[in-house]
C-alpha cells in the first residue's frame, strides 16, 4: 500500500507521457486522475494508521550508493509528519488534475501536460517519503526539473521560457546551499538518514567546522546551509524572485506549485529538521528575522499588482514567512498546520482567478475587468470564501493557524520574535487589502472591460464547479476539526517526527497572553479589508488624486515594481557578472590566453619552424653527409653517458634521438 501511493502518480505519467498519441487527451486524463485518486485513497488509510493509530512504517528496498563509509539506501519513512504532507499533495494534485482536463481541454498536448502534472507529483511523494537526504535531494531536484518544464509548458512563448529559466537558476543557488549542507551532515555525523543524524545531533552542538579558513559552529553553519536550501524552494527574501514569474505557466500549474508542490518542499525541510536545528540557536533566529521579512515585503508588493494571478503569488510568498518564522521560533506543528490549511484556501483562490481568466478570454488585467459577480455568481462565491480565510477570518480555514502563529511570535519573548511579530501584524492588515482589492476590481464595481469578453463570460463547466466546491469545504472547516489534533496542548498526533526543546514551547505561553494582544491581527485584518472596501468598491476620485500625487507616484512605482529587486539583481550583480564573463574570462582567458599557448600560438611556431628548418635544405649531397656525420658522432657521445647512468635512460635518449634523425 505505501509504495503504490509514491509511485502510481509515476505509473500515470509514464502511461500519459508515452501513449498519450494513442489515448487522447481524455484518455490521459482518466489515467492520471485514476492514479493519483488512488494514491489519495491509499493515503487517508495512511493518514490512519500512522497518524492517528500512531504506528510509524519504515519500508527498506535495496541499497543505492556505497562507497567507503558513505552508504545510502532506498528506504521510506512514514510518520506523522509525511502522512500529513501526503494527504496535503494527493488531495490538491487530484483536484488539479481534474480541473486540467476541462481548463486545457482544447490543448493539442494535453497528455503531455497531464504527464508532467503527475511527475510533479511523484517527485514531492518521493521528497516528503524519503529516508535521508540524499533520497530526499532527488525528489528536491525532481520538483525543480517539473516546475521549469510547467512553466515553459507553452514554450512558444518568449516570456514562459525567460521565467523558467529564471525560476531554474534562482533555485540553483538555493539547491547548491543545499547540497553544501548535506556535504557538511556527512563530514559531521559520517551518515545521511535522518535517523543517525537527529540521534547524534546533541552530542555535536559543540563541534566546529571549518569553511573557507573561518571556523563555524558545525550545527549552526548546517542549518543556515539548509535554511539557504530552503529560501530557493519556498521563495523567501533574496531567492523569491522566480515565484511572480512563474504565473506564466498555465493557471492549474500555479495553483499546484503554490499550494501542495514546490514551495511548500523548504517549509517540509524545516520541519523534517526539526531535531537538528532545535540546537543552532544562531540559525533559528536567521530563519525568524527572514520569514517575518518576507512577509511584510510580499504583503506590501502585493498591494498594487495588477494582475491577477500575481497578486495571490506574493500572497503565497507572504504566507510563506508566517510558516518560515514559525519554524524560526521552534512551533513547527504551527507551521505544518499553516501550511496544511493554506493549500486548501490557495488552491481555490487559484483555481478561481483560472475559472475567471477563462470566462473573460484569458484576460489577467484586473482594471479591465469589473461587474463579473452577476457573470459569474458560483465563482465570485468561491473567491469570497477563499479571500477571507486568506486574511484570517474567524471561524475560516486561515483563522486557526495564522493567528496562533503570531501568538506564538509575541509568546516567545526574543527581539527577533517580537521583530517578526509586528510585521506580520503589518503583513495581515496588506494581506486582507489586497484581498478585498481582488474582489472589488474583478466583481464589485462597474465593468471596465471590453464588451465581447464580458458579453460571453460564463460559468465554467462541472468538473471546474465541483472542483472549487469541493475545495471550499476545507477552506471553511479543516482548521476548526484539525486545531485540536495538530495544536492542541498535549496532543500526541506528531510523536517523534517534530521535536521541540521544553524551553521553546512558547505556544502554552501564548494560550495566556491578553485578550487584546491576541485580536491585534484580527483588529488589523479587519481594519485592512474595511479600508481597501470603501477605496475601491467605488474607486472614489480622491484615491486617484493621492496615486498621481508625488509622494504617491513615488510609492506606488516602488511596491509596483517589487522593491526594485528585479531592477538591483539584473542590473548590478547579473550585468556585471556577464560583462565580467566576457570581458575576461572569454576574451583574455579563453581567447587570449588559451588560444595563444593552444591552436593560434602553436601553430604559428610549428609554420615559423618549419619555414626555418626550409633553408636548411639545400639541395647539396655533401651538406646532407656532414650534418649525418655530426648527428652521428652526438650520438653515440649521448648514448654512452646515458648508459653509464642507466639502461633505460640509454634507451630513451636512443629511441629519442633516432626518431629525430
Amino acid at each position: 500500500m505505501y509504495l503504490n501511493i509514491v509511485f502510481l502518480p509515476l505509473l500515470g505519467s509514464l502511461v500519459s507521457g508515452f501513449f498519450g498519441r494513442f489515448l487522447g487527451g481524455r484518455g490521459a486524463g482518466l489515467v492520471t486522475i485514476s492514479c493519483i485518486g488512488l494514491s489519495f485513497f491509499l493515503s487517508g488509510f495512511a493518514f490512519y494508521e500512522v497518524g492517528l493509530g500512531g504506528s510509524s512504517t519504515y519500508l527498506y528496498l535495496m541499497p543505492w550508493l556505497e562507497s567507503d563509509s558513505f552508504h545510502v539506501d532506498w528506504a521510506f519513512c512514514f510518520d506523522s509528519l509525511t502522512v500529513v504532507m501526503l494527504i496535503v499533495v494527493t488531495f490538491i494534485s487530484t483536484l488539479v488534475h481534474l480541473y486540467s482536463t476541462e481548463y486545457m481541454g482544447g490543448d493539442p498536448h494535453l497528455p503531455r501536460f497531464m504527464s508532467y502534472l503527475s511527475l510533479f507529483t511523484f517527485f514531492m511523494l518521493i521528497l516528503v517519503t524519503a529516508d535521508n537526504f540524499v533520497q530526499m535531494f532527488v525528489g528536491w531536484e525532481g520538483v525543480g526539473l517539473c516546475s521549469y518544464l510547467l512553466i515553459n509548458f507553452w514554450f512558444t512563448r518568449v516570456q514562459a521560457n525567460k521565467a523558467a529559466i529564471k525560476a531554474m537558476l534562482v533555485n540553483r543557488v538555493g539547491d547548491f546551499g543545499l547540497a553544501l549542507g548535506i556535504f557538511g551532515i556527512f563530514i559531521c555525523f559520517g551518515a545521511v538518514d535522518y535517523a543517525t543524524v537527529f540521534a547524534l545531533a546533541p552530542q555535536l552542538a559543540s563541534f566546529n567546522l571549518i569553511f573557507f579558513n573561518i571556523e563555524f559552529g558545525a550545527l549552526d553553519f548546517i542549518g543556515i546551509l539548509l535554511f539557504i536550501g530552503a529560501v530557493g524552494k519556498s521563495a523567501q527574501l533574496g531567492l523569491h524572485t522566480w515565484l511572480p514569474d512563474a504565473m506564466e505557466g498555465p493557471t492549474p500549474v500555479s495553483a499546484l506549485i503554490h499550494a501542495a508542490t514546490m514551495v511548500t518542499a523548504g517549509v517540509f525541510l524545516l520541519a523534517r529538521c526539526s531535531p537538528l536545528l532545535e540546537y543552532c540557536p544562531k540559525s533559528l533566529t536567521v530563519i525568524s528575522i527572514v520569514g517575518g521579512m518576507t512577509a511584510f515585503f510580499a504583503a506590501t508588493t502585493a498591494l498594487v499588482q495588477n494582475d491577477l494571478k500575481r497578486v495571490i503569488a506574493y500572497s503565497t510568498c507572504s504566507q510563506l514567512g508566517y510558516m518560515v518564522f514559525a519554524c524560526g521560533l521552534s512551533n513547527y506543528s504551527v507551521a505544518v498546520f499553516h501550511l496544511g490549511n493554506h493549500a486548501f484556501f490557495k488552491a481555490l483562490l487559484f483555481l478561481g482567478a483560472g475559472s475567471v481568466i477563462h470566462a473573460v478570454g484569458d484576460e489577467q488585467d484586473m482594471r479591465k475587468m469589473g461587474g463579473l459577480r452577476r457573470l459569474l455568481p458560483f465563482t465570485y462565491a468561491m473567491m469570497v470564501i477563499g479571500s477571507l480565510a486568506l486574511m484570517g477570518m474567524p471561524f475560516l480555514t486561515g483563522f486557526y493557524s495564522k493567528d496562533v502563529i503570531l501568538e506564538v511570535g509575541y509568546a516567545t519573548y526574543s527581539n527577533a520574535s517580537h521583530f517578526a511579530y509586528w510585521l506580520g501584524s503589518i503583513a495581515a492588515f496588506c494581506t486582507a487589502f489586497y484581498s478585498i482589492r481582488l474582489l472589488a476590481l474583478c466583481f464589485l464595481t462597474e465593468p471596465n472591460g471590453s464588451r465581447p469578453f464580458l458579453l460571453s463570460a460564463s460559468e465554467g463547466s462541472w468538473p471546474m464547479g465541483l472542483v472549487l466546491g469541493i475545495l471550499a469545504l476545507p477552506s471553511m472547516f479543516i482548521g476548526y476539526f484539525g486545531r485540536d489534533l495538530f495544536i492542541g496542548l498535549g496532543t500526541d498526533f506528531w510523536g517523534n517526527a517534530l521535536f521541540c526543546m521544553p524551553a521553546n514551547l512558547s505556544i502554552i505561553d501564548a494560550e495566556f497572553m491578553s485578550t487584546g494582544t491576541k485580536i491585534f491581527p484580527l483588529c488589523c485584518s479587519v481594519i485592512g479589508g474595511l479600508v481597501s472596501f470603501f477605496l475601491y468598491k467605488k474607486y472614489t476620485y480622491n484615491l486617484f488624486l493621492w496615486k498621481t500625487s508625488v509622494i504617491g507616484r513615488k510609492f506606488y512605482t516602488f511596491l509596483n515594481r517589487k522593491w526594485l529587486f528585479d531592477k538591483v539583481y539584473n542590473e548590478i550583480i547579473t550585468q556585471n557578472l556577464l560583462d565580467f564573463g566576457y570581458h575576461f574570462t572569454y576574451k583574455s582567458i579563453d581567447r587570449g590566453l588559451i588560444e595563444s599557448l593552444g591552436p593560434f600560438g602553436l601553430s604559428n611556431v610549428l609554420i615559423d619552424q618549419v619555414n626555418k628548418a626550409r633553408l636548411l635544405h639545400s639541395g647539396y649531397l655533401y651538406h646532407y653527409l656532414v650534418i649525418l656525420g655530426w648527428s652521428n658522432f652526438l650520438f653515440g657521445i649521448f648514448f654512452v653517458f646515458s648508459f653509464q647512468f642507466s639502461r633505460v635512460l640509454a634507451l630513451l635518449v636512443f629511441i629519442v634521438l633516432w626518431s629525430i634523425l
